[in-house]
Order: C-alpha cells, then sequence, then structure tokens
C-alpha cells in the first residue's frame, strides 16, 4: 500500500506511447487512423499527460525519479518542480485508478489536501513556483509485473488541476 501511496502521491502533485482510435469499421473508411502522441512530462520519469496540459492549473517543470524504474526494497527519491497558477484550495480532489497488468487493484475519488501530507505539504497550496522532493522507502515485497497509474486532478470548483499517467511501471523480481 505505501507504493501505491507514494504512485498516488506523486502523480496528484506533478506526468512514447501513441493511442490510436480507429474509424469505425461499419462506414467502411479509407482513412488513416488519428495518431496522438502523448506528451511526456519533463525529467527522468515515466509520465505523460492525460489531456493538452495547456490549460492546467499545475505546470509541471520537471519530476525526476532516482532511480528510474523504482526498485523494490530501495528509496525512491522523488524531486519535482511547478507552478500553481491559482491557489488550491479544500475539497480538491482526485480521480486515481492503479493497475496490475490487466487487474483494476484501485479506483478510487481521493481528497487532494488528505492526500499531499505524505509529501510535507497542507492545503491551501498557495498560486507560484513550487519545488518538492520526497524520499519514499520502497517494501521489497512488491509482486513483479507492470502497473500503471492514473490521476485526473480537480479543484473544488471541478476544474483541472492536472492530469498524468504512468505507463508500464515495471518491477521486477528478487536480484
Amino acid at each position: 500500500m505505501k507504493l501505491l501511496s507514494a504512485a498516488a502521491t506523486l502523480l496528484v502533485f506533478l506526468a512514447p506511447i501513441s493511442t490510436t482510435a480507429r474509424s469505425l469499421d461499419i462506414f467502411r473508411s479509407s482513412q488513416s487512423p488519428i495518431q496522438v502522441q502523448a506528451q511526456s512530462v519533463g525529467g527522468d520519469n515515466p509520465l505523460e499527460y492525460c489531456t493538452d496540459p495547456s490549460d492546467n492549473i499545475l505546470d509541471i517543470q520537471s519530476v525526476n525519479l532516482s532511480p528510474n524504474p523504482p526498485l523494490p526494497g530501495k528509496t525512491l527519491v522523488i524531486e519535482a518542480k511547478g507552478t500553481f497558477h491559482e491557489r488550491i484550495e479544500q475539497g480538491a480532489y482526485v480521480l486515481l485508478e492503479v493497475k496490475y497488468g490487466l487487474i483494476t487493484l484501485i479506483r478510487q475519488t481521493a481528497d487532494l489536501c488528505e492526500q499531499i501530507v505524505n509529501v510535507d505539504l497542507k492545503c491551501p497550496l498557495e498560486k507560484g513556483e513550487m519545488t518538492l522532493t520526497k524520499q519514499v522507502d520502497l517494501p521489497k515485497q512488491i509482486p513483479p509485473g507492470k502497473y500503471t497509474v492514473h490521476a485526473d486532478v480537480y479543484t473544488n470548483d471541478d476544474r483541472r488541476i492536472t492530469c498524468l499517467d504512468a505507463r508500464n511501471i515495471e518491477f521486477k523480481g528478487p536480484f
């Protein structure tokens, strides 16, 4: 659970896969599929924006993970830099989904202000630049496999703060 909490907090606070929308076969279209390139979050991390980040309240300059990829039983260091374009008040929330392969482990709505205490912050989050450094001790017992995390973060009046995905985070067996 510590790993999931750390991953959720990382995604809440901060983002070379492309997705394809295929034309419906019933129209028998000869058009090519629409290609949408995901936009990566700057830094050494597996994060991508879910949507165009230009209208987000949080502008993320970079997120660095060390080690990347994270390793079971090791300390993960998270360094993030970003700018809030407005103050974030109580009532902000996160739509969070964590998958292990195709299996959904978590699908929940979480209170942002309750989650950010995990990175030694509290609400309200003030407008302006912010730098975050956090160390997380990862348990040795993380089951090997590929994990995917999705976090869509909103203000208390339903305006998007950010939306991030971490796809194919792979943990390998014991070394």
